[in-house]
């Protein structure tokens, strides 16, 4: 009998059952890939992280949602570093600390913030936006029940990776967005054509004063029909925002979550001018709320 240690993680919160719940399994080395799949439909969570040894990284992980496995997540990279630091296996300094995580997209650098040996703040940095396929909106907006008139007039909805492919559908305002209910056999119909992973819906608004988006991020069986917080699509959003010019400043807080009773912040930081972005720093808070052992 193997035995794996396990932790559950919320990420992008600061307290518990608040943000994205992530499970952890650390020293998976011996875990076929088909046996992470099924480990991650048996958690039942957006993404399950599986932490092994890397030859060229402090570690290597790789996330799976319940139906495939995913080059880049935002919520399990927080999850995943909380739980190396929970576990002793990565140890905070004074300050800043920096990781590297190998994963499928590549290498990705990890700042973790702490104070008197507590910690703040994990920041993922995610890699150049890609701004691919755009989409018509009366092919897009029925999917989701909503009407053209719901989106943003004069932005495109897009599909922008910064390491998954996200599309990116900007909406008016929060009415919308609370409006919008997915219909699953046409969105299939959608993804079966198109070059994004998942649909992340927005708006400029936050729910709390210092919030500058709400988002909403849906999938479909066997994965969760909405996440709480996605730190990928995140970053794709705040290259979006800044690219067209929705931005003022290329620092703000996401926001998401809140509507499933899982309010979600994220710290987001856009690297580079408009027409040249470099990177998107998204970052947030961590914490365990379970610890124990799988047993396969």
């Amino acid at each position: 009998m193997r035995r794996f240690p396990f932790l559950q993680v919320d990420a992008f919160a600061d307290r518990p059952l608040h943000g994205n719940p992530c499970a952890v399994l650390l020293d998976a080395d011996s875990l076929t890939e088909a046996e992470m799949q099924a480990i991650a439909r048996e958690t039942n969570q957006a993404e399950t992280a599986f932490v092994l040894y890397s030859d060229t990284c402090d570690f290597k992980v790789r996330y799976f949602t319940p139906a495939e496995e995913i080059p880049l997540a935002g919520h399990p990279t927080l999850a995943t570093t909380c739980a190396l630091i929970d576990t002793s296996r990565f140890k905070l300094s004074d300050d800043m600390t920096t990781l590297t995580l190998e994963l499928k997209v590549g290498p990705i650098r990890v700042e973790v913030y702490s104070e008197n040996g507590q910690l703040v703040r994990i920041v993922m940095n995610q890699p150049a936006p890609k701004f691919l396929a755009t989409y018509n909106p009366a092919d897009v907006m029925p999917v989701f029940g909503l009407d053209i008139e719901d989106l943003l007039p004069g932005y495109p909805i897009q599909t922008v990776s910064t390491g998954t492919p996200q599309l990116m559908i900007p909406l008016q305002n929060l009415e919308a967005l609370r409006r919008a209910q997915l219909d699953i056999p046409a969105y299939n119909a959608l993804r079966a054509k198109s070059d994004f992973f998942s649909p992340h819906l927005f708006c400029l608004s936050g729910i709390t004063p210092v919030g500058t988006t709400f988002a909403r991020q849906f999938g479909t069986p066997p994965d969760l029909p909405e996440d709480p917080f996605t730190g990928s699509a995140t970053g794709g959003m705040a290259a979006y925002l800044w690219h067209y010019g929705l931005l003022e400043t290329p620092n703000f807080i996401a926001e998401q979550g809140h509507w499933m009773q899982r309010p979600g912040q994220g710290w987001v930081e856009v690297i580079g001018p408009r027409d040249n972005i470099q990177g998107i720093r998204v970052g947030g808070m961590a914490i365990v709320i379970l610890r124990g052992e799988l047993t396969l």
